[in-house]
């Protein structure tokens, strides 16, 4: 195969290009006279085999399967004519706006309906005809040069005379009159002609000097000013008729007579009394700014500095002095005690004078017996202490009080439990006695004892205040392990409290909210205390258990101290959460109760109420199941409530209940007596003190067991085996003989049997049975060929049977295309902008090179210059000093 290069030479010789010498200038001027005619042949054949040569200028697409008489579009193109052609059009056009991107003008046409689609020519041309004749109305309503004739109030001015209204009119003689020229030139200002000395010497109107400007424009504003004056004055006068014929007038209307229309007098008083409250308000003394709010550590100092100076006085006052030393003063100085004055609330029973005052101090006549008899116990000091309770209740919240849940203990707690022993020795009631202000912190139970061992249970929380309060961590380093130790001190004490013989609720309701406080503050060091408790509370349950459940001297069940403790627990930490540090064991422990211990009498029962009371309050918010609490309701029920069942094996269900018909639990059924009790708050402290009307106890016991099973039922609904669980309660309860109920009980058993009722048939209709899983049918095998419309094949998949389906398809296939033609065209018209933009920085960059390039040169011109003239100046001097 020939090479390229003698390819296009044969290919320009046979298209008569190729270049071959003839000798003689009379042929070359031939050739070149022909070339220069055939020039447009010549380079259309050149081109043509510029295009056949050039592979690279045509791109041709190959065909899989070629077809012979198919015309296809787009197997060949000329990808380097399209890119031009696409430059080309992109100079025309973007070029041209990025050029002119920033330029502002052009002629904008506003003519009228220009705009308007709507509009034809026609009516176009009618309304701009119509606006202009509009417009030149405008502009010639005062023109008097026109024909039409000037009028004033519909008459014509030129039939008017303006000395008829005077009576001056003219006889048909003088109105056929003329006035000669010298008449009116002298009289009539000339006929309101130019004067010959306002025409220059052409004849022509000269100009004026701006003094005789300005003189006439002066004329004209006093002559605008007079007239301006005089119309005012017209209108004065007129108001003031109007004013005096106004009564007139309004008499003539039909209203009030004329003289009930009188001006009325300023009331002078109010108007010197309104002026005397302005000025009140004016000279009235200005709100002083409050106190800023004080932080955590300056009301502890100020509290502990009160109490403090507090004790001082009170001290004083018990050894009878009557002022205060020079050391404890603040002020470094004697504080006078000032007079107090009489006031009109003042009996004279009780009103003394300064000098009166002797041990009393500061008490009035008329209360001297009664101090004297022992009757007042904190007289001087009430006021201040009462600040100082204020003062700490604010600061800590500890004024109010929680409300127990109306359970109460028994008196079966462990004394290791309580800490100290529980056998409290009465206290004697000595002379009342003042409250100290100032305490040392416990760092145990027994000094906690010795500091309150003459000081009242209501006056407890105002001692633990104090402790807290002169205490506080911002007063001192130790402050903080000293308040953390002060909170197990206080659970001690709420253990002490609690404990039997005579549990004090009172007093440990008073001082839950200190242990809450302080829990809250110190969290670890409190869950380490009650931690601690609940240990040894379980230590004592497997104690009782080793000893035998069922014997009558084994402490199996809580008593009031650990029942409280277990309240306390619930009320101080959050009882939701699944694991919790304080609560975990405590739930633990509690179903330990109520699944390992035996019930032998009703005190145990009442326990065990008590217990299912705290799951219920812990349990309430989570409403985890609690199976050992149902189970103990139901066997509260057999063994209270009267029924036919008198064998273990006959109890409905499978709840375990090996104390029914046992030796070691006698019978607990409610009697015939019980009829005639009604149903009461049950109270616990008696029921676990063993003392009372038995008959009475068992009533109020059943109804708490009937009301817990109800709110435990409502619990316990969404239980997937609430069927199973509650079905042998219905049972039982229908097995229950409520003949023996009085009214108020047969209505608890009523309403539990209805609502246990109807939560079992809604729980049986929200059950389904067990089915197989669904599954899908299986289709007959069929041999029929499959053929689908999106395979390879593109003349399928166009094929569609469904019309608009294949609308659809072809929509979103021409959408497709197009949007990837329109990114397309988008990138290349940004490489364009980029090549352009890089150009004219370019162009910039080059140019601003030159022009330093100038400036360089210039400079280094000059600098060339000075040097030479440098040069020449020293060779000058050389010479002249040589010349010396």
């Amino acid at each position: 195969m020939p090479s390229q290069l003698k390819q296009l030479k044969a290919e320009l010789s046979k298209a008569g290009l190729a270049r071959q010498s003839q000798p003689g200038s009379s042929k070359k001027r031939k050739r070149a006279g022909t070339v220069e005619q055939d020039r447009d042949k010549q380079q259309a054949k050149l081109q043509n085999i510029h295009d056949r040569f050039n592979q690279f200028d045509t791109k041709v697409t190959k065909l899989k399967h070629d077809v012979i008489g198919r015309k296809l579009k787009g197997v060949t193109g000329k990808p380097t004519m399209s890119k031009q052609a696409g430059i080309e059009l992109r100079k025309k056009t973007l070029l041209v706006e990025h050029s002119q991107r920033h330029h502002a003008g052009g002629v904008v046409d506003r003519r009228f309906g220009e705009d308007d689609p709507d509009m034809t020519p026609e009516e176009r041309m009618q309304e701009r005809f119509t606006k202009e004749r509009q417009r030149a109305a405008k502009l010639n309503a005062f023109a008097l040069d026109d024909d039409e004739e000037l009028t004033h109030y519909g008459q014509s001015l030129s039939k008017m005379d303006d000395f008829d209204a005077t009576g001056l009119t003219l006889d048909d003689d003088e109105a056929d009159a003329t006035i000669d020229r010298a008449t009116v030139a002298r009289d009539h200002f000339g006929g309101f002609e130019e004067d010959e000395e306002d025409l220059d010497s052409d004849g022509e109107p000269r100009k004026k000097t701006k003094a005789e400007v300005m003189a006439e424009v002066i004329a004209k504003s006093k002559e605008h000013k007079y007239l301006r004056q005089q119309n005012q004055e017209k209108q004065e006068s007129e108001r003031m008729q109007l004013d005096d014929e106004f009564d007139s007038i309004r008499a003539l209307l039909g209203g009030a007579p004329a003289d009930s229309f009188k001006p009325q007098v300023t009331n002078t008083d109010t108007d010197k009394d309104y002026d005397q409250l302005v000025r009140d308000l004016f000279f009235d003394k200005r709100s002083k700014p409050s106190d800023r709010t004080k932080t955590e550590d300056e009301l502890a100092v100020e509290e502990k500095t009160k109490l403090e100076k507090l004790e001082r006085a009170r001290l004083r006052r018990m050894r009878g002095d009557v002022e205060e030393s020079e050391d404890e003063d603040e002020a470094g100085r004697h504080k006078k005690r000032r007079r107090r004055e009489k006031g009109g609330d003042d009996l004279e029973d009780d009103f003394m004078d300064e000098d009166e005052v002797d041990a009393l101090n500061g008490l009035g006549a008329g209360l001297a017996e009664l101090a004297d008899a022992g009757g007042i116990d904190d007289a001087a000091g009430s006021d201040e202490e009462d600040q100082a309770d204020d003062s700490g209740d604010d600061e800590d919240g500890s004024g109010d009080e929680s409300d127990g849940s109306g359970a109460a203990e028994d008196d079966s707690g462990d004394e290791a439990v309580a800490g100290p022993s529980t056998k409290r020795p009465k206290k004697s009631t000595p002379a009342p006695k003042e409250l100290p202000y100032t305490f040392p912190c416990p760092a145990s139970h027994e000094e906690l004892l010795d500091i309150l061992e003459n000081v009242d249970d209501a006056n407890v929380p105002t001692v633990i205040q104090r402790i807290r309060t002169l205490y506080h961590p911002s007063l001192g380093v130790d402050n903080t392990a000293k308040l953390q130790t002060f909170c197990g001190v206080l659970v001690d004490h709420i253990l002490y409290a609690a404990s039997p013989p005579e549990p004090n609720l009172a007093l440990v309701h008073a001082i839950l909210p200190h242990v809450t406080q302080l829990s809250q503050k110190y969290p670890m060091s409190a869950a380490e205390a009650f931690v601690a408790k609940l240990k040894l509370m379980n230590k004592n349950l497997n104690r009782g258990l080793s000893n035998g459940p069922t014997s009558p001297n084994s402490k199996t069940w809580p008593g009031t101290a650990e029942l409280m403790l277990l309240r306390t627990i619930g009320t101080i930490w959050s009882t939701s959460d699944k694991t919790h540090v304080v609560v975990g064991p405590a739930r633990l422990l509690i179903a330990s109760y109520l699944g390992l211990a035996r019930v032998r009498s009703l005190v145990d029962i009442a326990s065990g109420l008590f217990l299912c009371t705290l799951v219920l309050q812990y349990e309430h918010l989570s409403q985890r199941f609690v199976p050992e609490v149902v189970n103990f309701l139901f066997n509260a029920v057999l063994h209270l409530a009267p029924h036919s069942i008198r064998e273990s094996e006959k109890v409905p269900g499978s709840f375990p209940c090996p104390d029914f018909m046992a030796e070691h639990c006698p019978s607990l059924r409610l009697g015939k007596k019980a009829k005639s009790c009604e149903v009461g708050k049950p109270d616990f402290v008696g029921l676990l003190a063993e003392e009372g009307d038995i008959e009475q106890k068992k009533v109020d016991l059943l109804a708490c067991t009937l009301d817990l099973l109800t709110r435990f039922a409502e619990v316990y609904k969404g239980l997937d085996g609430f069927v199973e669980l509650f079905s042998p309660l219905s049972e039982l309860l229908a097995a229950v003989q409520t003949k023996h109920y009085s009214t108020s009980l047969k209505t608890l058993h009523d309403a539990l049997v209805d609502r246990v009722t109807r939560l079992l048939k809604f729980s049986l209709q929200a059950r389904r049975p067990l089915r197989l899983q669904a599954h899908k049918a299986i289709a007959i095998p069929t041999y029929i060929p499959k053929f689908t419309t999106t395979g390879g094949s593109s003349y399928l998949r166009a094929q569609d049977p469904d019309r608009e389906r294949a609308e659809a398809s072809k929509l979103r296939r021409q959408y497709k295309e197009e949007r990837k033609g329109a990114i397309k065209e988008l990138r290349k018209d940004a490489k364009f902008m980029a090549g352009v933009v890089h150009q004219q920085q370019e162009e910039k960059d080059r140019a601003y090179k030159d022009r330093m390039k100038r400036v360089h040169s210039s400079l280094e011109g000059e600098r060339a210059e000075e040097k030479a003239m440098e040069r020449e100046k020293s060779r000058s001097k050389k010479r002249a000093g040589g010349k010396k």
